[in-house]
């Protein structure tokens, strides 16, 4: 038996995603190879051979794969996994691009944002908002699974696996890459920082997000995230939108800012180690989930607790 991590990288480096992804293929048994698919990606490849727990690194290096679009990707995957037991791949924006697409073109099922292995063919994973959980078990000959990297432990580092070069399958010629536009978050990345910050419709609009930036810029590792209603109002980009659909946090410290608590955006950040609630309203359904609670105006408690730091 063996397995398939494909890993997200930005050419240079290797997301920290990817190591969550590599210690839950740990937890299924098996040689584990990781595929490093980009353009003039030599130094990413490098990276990934030092995570340990790897028989091999396999680098596709090739201009159709500069942008990790789905089209191109996929043909890669799907024609090396007829060699694999089980493909991971996070379970974010990188993962659940391109891999439903290698399970219709192998025709088999996708198991979605695995939090848990029980055996080589069973797994567990979230349901209605994170209120349930189904354990699944699959019948495939090759299993194809997103990760939920908040749920593992990262990979050590230190290891020196060797690094084999493989043949690219091209452009599929099915698409083109154009441009990429957004307003790209700023600051450490969300979901991996120590700390978040984020902030609800109770900010009011978006000079005020300016209040919980200026108190991030105090902590060491903290970044800055937001409820999916403070998006949707304008107040923030949807690159710092945690919840069912946005971004799963787990971080030491989660700070909740003027955010009620909708079930949408508890299933993102629940799994926080600890959990800061500052809502005027004492009724906030985030109260239920949090492990201290400030009733307090906003716009007076976070100046004073900047003061303080």
């Amino acid at each position: 038996m063996s397995i398939l991590v494909i890993a997200q990288h930005d050419h240079n480096s290797i997301n920290p995603a990817t190591l969550n992804t590599v210690e839950a293929a740990k937890k299924i048994g098996g040689e584990i190879h990781i595929l490093v698919a980009g353009k003039a990606c030599t130094l990413a490849a490098g990276e990934a051979a030092k995570i340990s727990g790897l028989a091999k690194v396999l680098v596709a290096d090739d201009g159709a794969y500069e942008h990790f679009m789905a089209e191109n990707l996929s043909l890669l995957i799907a024609d090396l996994g007829k060699n694999y037991s089980h493909i991971l791949a996070p379970s974010n924006t990188f993962g659940k691009n391109f891999l439903p697409r290698v399970a219709a073109i192998l025709d088999v099922a996708q198991i979605t944002d695995v939090i848990e292995v029980v055996s080589q063919d069973t797994f567990k994973r979230p349901i209605y908002a994170g209120n349930a959980i189904a354990t699944v078990q699959s019948a495939d000959k090759i299993i194809i699974m997103t990760i939920r990297t908040t749920k593992f432990a990262k990979a050590e580092m230190g290891a020196n696996a060797p690094i084999e070069n493989i043949s690219s399958k091209g452009d599929s010629g099915l698409s083109s890459f154009v441009r990429s536009e957004g307003a790209g978050a700023k600051g450490p990345d969300l979901s991996s920082s120590r700390i978040v910050i984020s902030g609800g419709r109770g900010m009011g609009n978006k000079d005020n997000f300016k209040i919980l930036e200026s108190l991030a810029k105090k902590i060491p590792d903290c970044a800055i995230g937001a409820s999916r209603a403070a998006v949707d109002a304008g107040y923030i980009s949807n690159d710092y939108q945690v919840g069912q659909t946005g971004k799963i946090v787990a971080p030491e410290l989660y700070i909740a800012v003027g955010i009620s608590g909708a079930i949408q955006h508890l299933a993102g950040m629940k799994d926080s180690k600890i959990i800061v609630a500052i809502n005027k309203d004492e009724n906030a359904p985030i109260f239920e989930v949090a492990d201290f609670g400030l009733v307090a105006d906003l716009f007076v408690a976070i100046p004073e607790i900047e003061k303080l730091l």
